[in-house]
């Protein structure tokens, strides 16, 4: 049997979902777009900056957080440190029924390599 890598299973993440650049999501935040920027990030990330307005679910916690938190209709941006973690959490949620799901690519590294504002 052929196991997967944790390579392998991002990269088809990445076939099933949709990906948005920084610049993109600054666009989206400059317009106050309405979209839940979720920071699926762990705790000690969140705590060294964030985007603004973002709501926290580490990805560890996402399945049994996110109904409480995030409507099933509402658009969300879903974002990581490098854009990993994000894709598997947007891959998730559309499993979960989420409709208007997009994983930030380059996650929060190429937020703040766009000059992004970042909220302590």
């Amino acid at each position: 049997m052929a196991y997967k890598t944790g390579t392998d299973l991002v990269n088809e993440a990445k076939q099933r979902i949709r990906e948005v650049t920084p610049r993109e999501v600054l666009d989206m935040q400059r317009h106050n777009a309405a979209v839940i920027y979720l920071d699926v990030r762990e705790p000690n990330e969140w705590n060294l900056g964030r985007l603004p307005n973002a709501v926290h679910i580490p990805r560890g916690n996402l399945e049994s957080n996110i109904e409480a938190r995030v409507g099933r209709e509402q658009p969300v941006v879903i974002y990581c440190a490098r854009g990993n973690r994000s894709a598997l959490a947007a891959d998730t949620l559309q499993q979960m029924g989420y409709a208007n799901v997009s994983s930030m690519a380059e996650g929060f590294g190429g937020w703040i390599a766009i000059g992004g504002p970042v909220e302590d």
